[in-house]
């Protein structure tokens, strides 16, 4: 993203940011005029209004042969207007309170996460052994997809960790730019795993396609994946709704998410070549090895762009704007580019600001490195680089190299 915006413009329209809940009182009482230069507090809408909004497009139906195409254009001005309260709140909330809310969140979250991340791995193991045991009894390949997918879910637990870890620890020397990238490193090399634990099923398959031999049906063998079913959708409803607050949690609800339809389509097929058609546990084998792959590959091009430094949300972005923006209004006299991209799970952040080309190079130091360290403590925020201009007429200061 990059802009130009000086003080005194107006906000672009269809600024955007995330979503965080202010007091009522703040809607009534307004904000201080250097809290709120561009007094977005003026555009808030009342409760009292938005229920208007809704009363007098209520009115307007009356008579109307067709109701639904004003009720769903009411229900999009009012969601717009709730959204914009909620969106100019967040601007007007002070970064500190910002940190410090999310360092509340984590203090009330940080039992929640462990039972998420220590429990998903003793469950895990235990499911592993319960699918084990159903997969050999039965000798349903169908079963033995189901069960190797389970096996691999503790590993992926102990390297969901491992990394988790490691990226706690950091050698300033050797590593100056932080570790976090190793969490999405280990979340690569497992989808790549689980993807050929999937081509070598779908191989098992095809051969029980040429010995066309039926697996008889064995209910204990049905009774333990569908055990492993409901605790999996136990998990699965416990990881959701943890599952945008941590990047650990977040891989540990797809799996869980993943494991609740593999295992009930694998009880269907199993069932089914025991029953019905012989050929239908290892077409149901082949479908379910496919699906595995498909899913780990979309996890795995998600982790990559990530990686590679994929740019960051367009409400973070017009967050950051307005934060530049609205730093130092007697020094920063507009802000030139805002770029913010992945490096792994967390953030850098790039921001140019212009000044008065006759200040102080100590004053203009101070007022950027500031800004630079208001940037950093955003809660996800790995870097944050501050560049002073003293015009907009120049070329941009990086530019893409498409070659060496």
């Amino acid at each position: 993203m990059t802009s130009r915006i000086s003080h005194g413009q107006p906000l672009p329209p269809g600024m955007t940011t995330e979503l965080s809940d202010f007091d009522q009182e703040s809607r009534t009482l307004g904000y201080a005029a250097s809290a709120d230069p561009y007094n977005l507090s003026s555009k808030l809408k009342s409760d009292d209004d938005i229920r208007e909004i809704k009363a007098n497009s209520k009115r307007k139906r009356v008579g109307k042969r067709s109701l639904f195409p004003h009720k769903s254009q009411t229900s999009k001005l009012v969601e717009f207007y709730s959204s914009q309260n909620e969106q100019i709140e967040h601007y007007l909330k002070p970064v500190h309170q910002h940190v410090a809310d999310a360092r509340e969140a984590a203090e009330s979250e940080q039992l929640k996460f462990k039972i998420a991340v220590y429990g998903s791995f003793a469950a895990n193991v235990f499911l592993s052994g319960l699918q084990l045991y159903g997969a050999i009894s039965s000798g349903s390949l169908s079963l033995f997809t189901t069960m190797a997918d389970s096996i691999f879910d503790p590993l992926s637990n102990l390297t969901l960790l491992l990394c988790h870890r490691a990226a706690k620890k950091v050698d300033a020397r050797k590593y100056p730019a932080g570790k976090s990238r190793i969490e999405t490193v280990g979340n690569i090399f497992f989808s790549f795993l689980m993807m050929s634990v999937s081509l070598i099923l779908i191989a098992f398959s095809c051969q029980e396609f040429v010995r066309q031999d039926a697996a008889s049906f064995h209910l204990p063998s049905v009774i333990a994946v569908c055990v492993a079913f409901t605790i999996k959708l136990t998990l699965f409803l416990y990881c959701w709704a943890l599952r945008n607050k941590y990047s650990q949690v977040r891989i540990l609800w797809e799996d869980h998410r993943n494991d609740l339809f593999i295992n009930g389509f694998g009880i269907l097929t199993s069932v089914g070549g025991s029953k019905i058609v012989w050929w239908i546990d290892p077409m149901g084998a082949i479908i379910l090895s496919f699906l595995i792959f498909c899913l780990w590959l979309h996890t795995a091009i998600g982790e990559f762009k990530l990686l590679i430094g994929y740019t960051a949300e367009p409400q973070i972005l017009n967050s950051i704007t307005y934060i530049s923006m609205t730093h130092n209004d007697r020094v920063i006299r507009a802000v030139d580019t805002v770029r913010a991209y992945h490096s792994g799970p967390r953030l850098i952040i790039e921001v140019d600001i212009v000044v008065d080309p006759e200040e102080s190079v100590r004053l203009a130091h101070d007022v950027a490195e500031e800004l630079q360290f208001k940037l950093e403590t955003l809660p996800n925020v790995e870097r944050a680089f501050v560049h002073i201009d003293y015009e907009t007429s120049h070329k941009p200061e990086h530019g893409l190299k498409k070659d060496i």
